[in-house]
């Protein structure tokens, strides 16, 4: 058997083991044996007319055709996750509730049929089908998705695809199995939200489990497997995965921290603008300074040895040619960045001088100056 939401093998999963055995081979047994398969059927008729009763236990445990014994094993396989995750106790205590349940919801469900389309069904397929339809809804609430390959475009198969697949195998083997399933997973849904304080009514007593815990612990318990490391067996797909995602967040800090050690002081971004516009700073650098009058050298000071002159001394001339001022280009000019277009870039996550740099940059084009802050700071 394959698994697709953690490692292979049974360890820690006594319970699940049991079942796959026992209920495995007492349906291979019945197919040989088919004549005490009257007994284990699942027949309304029976039950409603002739209060029978007690095949809503013997009907509700073993399945009579062998592809719905093989497809509720890969099921019961795979959903071995939740006991080693909650522990045997819990798990079967989810068993048992939802198992009684779908007694209850399928006698209902079979009276709304037949009221809606006066159509009285006689049989519905036997076996642990209810409790297996119900343990759909925590693995799809609890059991995160893991991406794998892309198929189609938009559509990708991830670690829980296989698994959905296979219920879907299962609901199409028999005309009626559609009733079975919508009665598993009201039932799932009802024990799983604790409605009407479900958990609290139908549970497993603690002497129980340590009973069946002494008994057959011994006999379905498995060792752990050498790929297997203690501990992560459960949810092995899913802690590579987070640690993965640990350590992308742990280098691009690392990232981000050094890209704050190395900023210059008095730009205050993260973005280094002169490397990634070299063309831009250089001319806005080399524009000819503006035209500076010079000033006239000054007049100088009579000494005290020196006698005045009654008429001013004539200005001293430089003996330097005078400046010759080029016509100068004009400056660049940039419009400032809208007040509105830089506090879209800020709400973005980005700093305030970085926004208005990557404007600067590129002439205002939010858009522009968008992609670059996500590529280069992002």
């Amino acid at each position: 058997m394959f698994t697709t939401t953690g490692s292979r093998g049974l360890y820690k999963a006594p319970l699940s083991k049991g079942l796959l055995l026992v209920l495995s081979g007492l349906s291979v047994l019945f197919a040989v044996l088919p004549q005490y398969q009257h007994l284990f059927t699942y027949s309304l008729l029976d039950i409603t007319e002739q209060r029978q009763l007690w095949r809503l236990v013997f009907g509700r445990l073993v399945c009579l055709d062998l592809k719905d014994t093989f497809c509720s094993s890969l099921l019961i396989y795979n959903f071995r996750i939740f006991e080693r995750r909650f522990g045997s106790r819990k798990f079967a205590s989810f068993l048992f509730g939802t198992w009684v349940l779908t007694a209850l919801v399928d006698l209902s469900l079979v009276e709304v049929f037949q009221y809606l389309f006066e159509y009285q069904m006689e049989e519905l397929p036997a076996g642990l089908l209810g409790p297996v339809f119900s343990l759909f809804v925590p693995f799809y609430w609890t059991i995160p998705k893991v991406p794998g390959t892309p198929f189609l475009g938009q559509i990708s198969i991830t670690n829980k695809s296989l698994v959905y697949l296979i219920g879907l195998q299962l609901l199409t083997s028999s005309p009626f199995m559609w009733l079975v399933a919508l009665s598993g997973v009201i039932s799932g849904m009802l024990y799983h939200s604790n409605a009407l304080w479900v958990q609290r009514l139908l549970f497993l007593p603690r002497w129980l489990s340590r009973g069946g815990g002494f008994l057959l612990e011994p006999l379905f318990s498995s060792p752990p497997t050498s790929e297997t490391p203690l501990g992560m067996g459960a949810t092995l797909d899913v802690q590579r995965q987070q640690r993965i995602d640990l350590l992308d967040q742990q280098m691009l800090l690392a990232q981000f921290n050094q890209a704050r050690r190395n900023q210059r002081p008095a730009q205050g971004g993260l973005i280094n603008w002169n490397r990634f516009f070299p063309s831009l700073r250089q001319r806005r650098q080399n524009q000819p300074p503006e035209p500076q009058t010079r000033p006239s050298p000054q007049q100088p000071r009579p000494s005290p040895q020196q006698p005045r002159l009654s008429t001013p001394p004539q200005q001293i001339q430089p003996s330097a040619p005078p400046l010759q001022l080029e016509p100068t280009a004009p400056p660049l000019d940039i419009p400032p960045a809208a007040e509105e277009q830089v506090a879209r870039l800020v709400e973005m996550g980005f700093s305030r001088l970085d926004a208005q740099e990557a404007l600067r940059a590129s002439n205002n084009d939010v858009n522009l100056a968008t992609n670059f802050l996500l590529q280069h700071l992002g």
